[in-house]
């Protein structure tokens, strides 16, 4: 579990650190043509997603995730956003510490992707999904302030 907290830990600060150096909030929520989400929005999902799946599922936080909302909320300001990311980067630590490595195998009590799938490939993807989505919020912010 060490090894998941620490890369969970690592890209959510690196989520933080992209989040502060933009140097127009406006551009947070900026989306250029042929563009999806802003990159608040994809911060937005990233908390949310991570809140859910490992905060409520995992941790019993007892998050209630409102997915509509993180990709509709707009110009919610850079500190709070910062702030909700290391809120959740804390939720997911402490979620992972208490988690018990022998269920890694054991299915995830959730069908994501409208099968069964272990902790162990859920957790993975996670990381990966977290990291996807960081690359997307880098470009953008290159783009935007260039």
């Amino acid at each position: 579990m060490e090894e998941l907290i620490r890369l969970f830990t690592r890209d959510l600060k690196k989520l933080s650190g992209e989040i502060e150096i933009f140097e127009n909030p406006e551009n947070l929520w900026a989306i250029p043509d042929g563009i999806s989400n802003s990159a608040g929005n994809l911060c937005l999902h990233l908390i949310g997603n991570l809140n859910h799946f490992i905060g409520a599922v995992i941790g019993n936080t007892g998050y209630i995730r409102d997915r509509d909302a993180e990709f509709g909320t707009k110009d919610i300001e850079k500190d709070k956003l910062i702030e909700m990311v290391f809120e959740t980067r804390a939720v997911v630590a402490n979620s992972l510490k208490e988690f018990e490595p022998d269920r890694l195998k054991t299915t995830y009590p959730i069908q994501v992707f409208g099968e069964d799938m272990t902790y162990e490939f859920f957790l993975m993807h996670l990381v990966s999904h977290l990291s996807y989505h960081l690359g997307q919020i880098n470009y953008l912010r290159r783009i935007l302030e260039s």
